[in-house]
């Protein structure tokens, strides 16, 4: 158990850190809206460039999308950890690096373009994209838990590969089963006779059988 958990928080984190990695990413790579200056402080936004927002947000979601799947078969490459604790550290990773990527993307694209202070009228300005809903951020962990859940119906063994299960049916204890939970004889032999069971047991004991009259 202790090993399921240390390797669930190895998964949390290393999904945490490909997701900042991605956010990175996503802010150098978002495209601005440009606006146009009309006064102080306000401007209104050029014909086309409100579509950016759409298109910062798309990417976002196909950068999460990309994180998700690979953070996935990662963690199921490692065999010996299948289980449910895998599933909740890839989700719980997952959860976190989407609020992770979502925040250090804005704030890079933030310094990437940094927003001009004061400019002055009929100046175009560049400002950076946002995320912008809440609904970008569920694409990563959906996509990572549904994955594994996939690989796990696809696995026909009862361990999902791990090596964990015990076997049963493996008791031979004084030759009573076998490898299958079947009865096991001496080769070449079979099941004896009632009668001879109890000469033997007798035999083995130092004793004669006991000698019954018949009738």
């Amino acid at each position: 158990m202790r090993r399921e958990v240390r390797a669930a928080s190895v998964i949390a984190v290393a999904v945490i850190v490909v997701s900042a990695l991605a956010g990175v990413g996503w802010g150098l790579l978002a495209p601005t809206e440009q606006l146009f200056v009309v006064e102080p402080g306000r401007g209104a936004v050029l014909t086309g460039e409100s579509g950016h927002q759409f298109d910062a947000v798309a990417m976002f979601v196909c950068f999460g999308a990309v994180a998700g799947v690979l953070s996935a078969v990662a963690a199921w490459r490692w065999r010996g950890v299948r289980g449910p604790l895998l599933l909740i550290g890839l989700l719980v990773g997952s959860l976190i690096g989407a609020v992770v990527m979502a925040r250090l993307g804005e704030q890079v694209a933030e310094w990437y373009h940094p927003r001009p202070h004061d400019p002055p009228i009929g100046q175009i300005v560049e400002l950076p994209t946002e995320v912008g809903t809440w609904l970008a951020l569920v694409v990563q962990p959906l996509l990572a838990s549904l994955l594994v859940l996939f690989f796990a119906a696809l696995n026909s063994s009862e361990d999902l590969g791990a090596g964990t299960a015990v076997a049963t049916g493996s008791f031979d204890a004084a030759g009573a089963f076998g490898p299958y939970g079947a009865a096991s004889y001496p080769a070449g032999t079979g099941p004896l006779p009632y009668g001879s069971y109890e000469l033997a047991r007798e035999a083995g004991s130092g004793s004669l059988p006991e000698t019954r009259p018949h009738r």
